[in-house]
């Protein structure tokens, strides 16, 4: 029979970014406009996919998804953090700590198995063209894309129905700017190493299986490049995956270190300078990174400009 649960708490304080109020004032204007411009961004990316009849493609389609998952992660946190920095104090319920975790996390887990997947359409169009259109048709696409969420969601549930089956009966002050699973996870009154396994276990899942399908998806690809002669057909193989590949390093570098990495048990600022990464970097680089060098998104852009033009004549 499992431990009791005594939890007496029913906030958590968090200590945030800074308790300076020039500070607090500077970083609010800061994630307030980095906010605005990754939902800009990401919506931007899914209306140019829906609309445009060059970018329905599978690759496109599935990064229309990622940009949706993006917009539904910073909208979990960052107008929390906004509150927070404008009040000059921040307080979270129990019940809002909780769902907070069960959002971020599934979401986190979701766009793991989507980046493995967006590898596994690029091994498939570069590597295996002439089986492409039919392995990846409309169907498998949304298998595939609602594989990910469903799968996300099930290790948020899983995840936060761990963290909350313990105790909480004090302190309740957290040093992060949001609640995250290793952070609470800290605060818990009883023994927690039976979690902590489990939590690792499940991180190292949702992480490992989507980079081993990245790895071999791109030392197969890069296989083939190496036998292409032609020049023009590297460079397009390569500007093809390399936007990939960049978003990949940057969010899985980040996730491992804050979920796989052993830490003390001690409070420090590691954890909230991490997560400063992935909560508002990724989010806002993605679409940048996605569409800075794309020609199809840009000439899906000058046709929008182009139309609009025309409409106001």
């Amino acid at each position: 029979m499992g431990p009791e649960n005594l939890t007496s708490v029913r906030e958590f304080i968090f200590v945030g970014l800074s308790n300076h109020r020039k500070t607090q004032v500077l970083l609010f204007v800061v994630i307030l406009l980095t906010y605005s411009l990754t939902i800009i961004g990401n919506l931007a990316v899914i209306m140019l996919v829906r609309f445009d009849s060059r970018l329905q493609t599978p690759m496109y389609y599935f990064l229309m998804h990622l940009s949706g998952l993006e917009i539904c992660y910073v909208t979990s946190t960052e107008p929390q953090m906004l509150a927070h920095l404008l009040a000059g104090n921040g307080v979270i319920s129990f019940t809002r700590c909780a769902a907070q975790i069960f959002v971020a996390l599934s979401l986190g887990a979701a766009e793991c198995f989507l980046l493995g997947v967006m590898a596994y359409d690029r091994y498939l169009a570069i590597c295996q063209p002439l089986l492409y259109a039919l392995a990846m048709d409309r169907w498998r696409q949304m298998q595939l894309a609602s594989a990910c969420w469903a799968t996300g969601f099930l290790f948020g549930v899983i995840y936060v129905g761990c963290t909350f089956r313990h105790s909480y009966c004090g302190p309740n002050r957290i040093n992060h700017f949001m609640c995250e699973l290793p952070v609470v996870l800290k605060l818990a009154c009883d023994d927690t190493r039976i979690t902590q396994a489990i939590v690792f276990v499940m991180a190292g899942l949702v992480l490992l299986i989507p980079i081993s399908v990245i790895l071999t998806s791109y030392a197969v690809i890069l296989f083939s490049v190496l036998q292409i002669q032609s020049v023009t057909g590297w460079r397009k193989a390569f500007s093809t995956c390399a936007s990939h590949l960049v978003v990949v390093t940057v969010f899985y570098g980040t996730v491992i270190s804050m979920y796989l990495i052993p830490r003390s048990s001690t409070f420090s600022d590691r954890d909230k300078q991490i997560a400063v990464f992935y909560v508002l970097v990724t989010p806002f680089l993605n679409p940048v990174i996605y569409t800075l060098r794309n020609k199809e998104v840009h000439e899906a852009v000058a046709k929008v400009l182009r139309r609009r033009r025309f409409e106001q004549k």
